[in-house]
């Protein structure tokens, strides 16, 4: 039985601290839509996600309604098209990012994902002529989004992926340089990439999935900033603590929701996903959190340790509340989504190489971070090399989403809009290493993964 006082405790941490469900995403697989003809494949495709996400938004509005918990996202994830489309007699996989995209419109959802490929170990053809297909179809798209993973902890890091997705970046960037190249803010480059993730634009359904699933997730930085606030000054065990109960708290709403979602749709429930995402809004802010446990900036000394206690206890706090925490669950640090990260960027607390050791700790990576407009795209190379590579020793989920902003330099702002938020251009180091890059090949799992 719930309790008139837990009632209260949700509704104060609705109104006055964010609490949110960020989206609830509907994994769709089309395996069963392979065809040899285009035509046909798009087809199918269509039909088969606009019949199974019919009712998905509204769904989500009428759970807003009686649950009074803003539902901020309803989204959709495919099957990566490289596998669901390898068959296709075609030279470019654009037409089926319009057909996504035509797609999510119908259905009124903001995002669709799974443009995508998986190339840890080596590409195939579909591999190929989807990720040479990413920059024309993210320019020609509103809501299609786009991975790709390089790396693992099992199978090492594809360096010639590596390297072709450093020049892909950069064909992005420009093909959308009239719109402070966007299309790279719906590109993600993943080590370790996981089948249900329900956050774009990493977001994909993967092969080991069922037909059809819904997967929640959950955000609420305010909240835990506010129950922070509660004890600061006191020991770690005590913050500690602290985060893990309001994990908990919070995790239990996302499961209402996911667990109403998946019966009003006849769905089957997948996951919860509890990630501190943060938004643009004060009071939204991963950095503030930082700041209540006693930093004066993120990136100060301190914030590395300050990032590790927080996406532990708050996975510790999640693994409590539901049997399926999954996805990526934990703190993310998108610089241009979080306004405390980007005061922290403008007052020099925080550089790229900081950002960089944050990552072996958080849930995701170099997140929504905007560089020069000139950056080589070996460089680029480099820095997806360097993320992989922590991913892949450490046995975690990385990913970089760099956007290389055609015509503007470091310092100079730029905005994405909603979510997406504005950021400043960060500097990048500006040594050379394509002498590395262009050695190509794979470099080889750590010892420590093999483990049959």
């Amino acid at each position: 039985m719930i309790s008139r006082m837990e009632v209260q405790e949700t509704n104060k941490m609705i109104h006055e601290m964010n609490l949110d469900v960020r989206t609830i995403t509907m994994g769709i697989s089309l395996m069963d839509c392979a065809h040899t003809d285009l035509r046909v494949f798009n087809q199918k495709v269509y039909d088969k996600i606009t019949k199974s996400a019919e009712k998905l938004v509204k769904t989500g509005e009428d759970l807003e309604k009686q649950f009074g918990v803003p539902i901020v996202n309803k989204r959709i994830s495919v099957t990566p098209i490289s596998i669901a489309a390898g068959s296709l007699n075609t030279d470019s996989y654009v037409p089926v990012a319009e057909i996504l995209d035509k797609a999510a419109k119908e259905v009124g959802v903001n995002f669709i994902g799974g443009f995508s490929a998986l190339v840890q170990k080596g590409c195939t053809t579909g591999d190929r002529k989807l990720i040479e297909s990413i920059p024309e179809a993210l320019a020609v798209t509103e809501r299609v989004c786009s991975s790709v993973n390089v790396g693992s902890s099992r199978s090492g890091i594809n360096m010639d992926a590596v390297k072709l997705m450093g020049d892909i970046i950069r064909q992005t960037a420009e093909r959308t340089a009239d719109r402070d190249s966007i299309g790279c803010a719906k590109l993600v480059i993943f080590c370790n990439a996981v089948e249900d993730n329900p956050f774009m634009a990493g977001a994909f359904h993967g092969v080991g999935e069922r037909e059809c699933v819904i997967n929640v997730g959950v955000s609420g930085p305010g909240v835990v900033k506010r129950a922070l606030e509660e004890v600061k000054g006191r020991d770690f065990e005590t913050l500690c603590e602290t985060i893990k109960r309001t994990a908990f708290k919070v995790t239990r709403v996302g499961q209402l929701v996911a667990q109403e979602a998946s019966q009003r749709l006849g769905v089957p429930f997948g996951i919860i996903d509890l990630s501190l995402a943060p938004t643009p809004l004060i009071g939204d802010s991963i950095a503030e959190i930082f700041q209540v446990m006693g930093l004066e900036e993120a990136g100060a000394p301190g914030t590395t340790a300050a990032l590790a206690i927080l996406n532990d206890n708050v996975k510790k706090g999640g693994v409590m509340a539901s049997s399926y925490v999954g996805g990526l669950s934990g703190a993310f640090i998108p610089v241009s989504e979080d306004h405390g990260m980007i005061q922290a960027v403008q007052r020099g607390a925080l550089t790229l190489e900081k950002l960089e050791a944050m990552t072996c700790v958080c849930s995701v990576g170099l997140d929504m971070i905007a560089i020069p407009g000139d950056t080589s795209k070996e460089t680029i190379s480099g820095i997806i090399a360097d993320e992989a590579a922590i991913g892949m020793v450490n046995n975690k989920t990385t990913a970089v989403r760099l956007i290389p902003v055609i015509g503007k330099g470091v310092g100079e702002m730029v905005e994405f809009g909603g979510l997406l938020g504005y950021a400043p251009v960060m500097p990048v180091n500006s040594f050379n290493c394509a002498g590395f890059i262009d050695r190509g090949g794979r470099i080889p799992a750590p010892i420590h993964s093999f483990k049959n």
